[in-house]
């Protein structure tokens, strides 16, 4: 089974993705904040990170940067999660070290596809 962890503060957003992620087969596991994403990944292994980059206290930018530094945690593939589709926010996150880009509201088969890129 091939674990993520989906950092994401909203309850309706972690109920959608949740219930994606099992119905394309993986196991999710859920963190509702940057503090708690960091303390599960240094338990836990995980074969992608779903990161929302606007969370509460540390945001996905600070989350992101704290996994990157980690030798067991930089190569974890990290997709950015967030609402905030603006024009050159896509290259920023990438260019933060986040492995793609996906944005609210989510397109179910962009989404599908983008997790199956990084997880064979």
């Amino acid at each position: 089974m091939k674990n993520i962890l989906v950092v994401e503060d909203n309850p309706l957003i972690m109920e959608l993705v949740r219930t994606l992620l099992i119905s394309f087969g993986y196991e999710p596991i859920e963190a509702s904040d940057g503090v708690m994403a960091i303390e599960i990944v240094k338990k836990n292994h995980f074969n992608l990170i779903l990161l929302d980059m606007q969370l509460p206290g540390i945001d996905g930018v600070e989350v992101l940067k704290i996994l990157k530094e980690d030798p067991v945690t930089r190569e974890i593939p990290v997709i950015a999660l967030t609402a905030h589709a603006m024009r050159g926010d896509e290259e920023k996150f990438l260019k933060a070290g986040c492995s793609a880009y996906v944005s609210k509201p989510i397109d179910i088969q962009r989404f599908k596809f983008v997790i199956a890129e990084f997880i064979a």
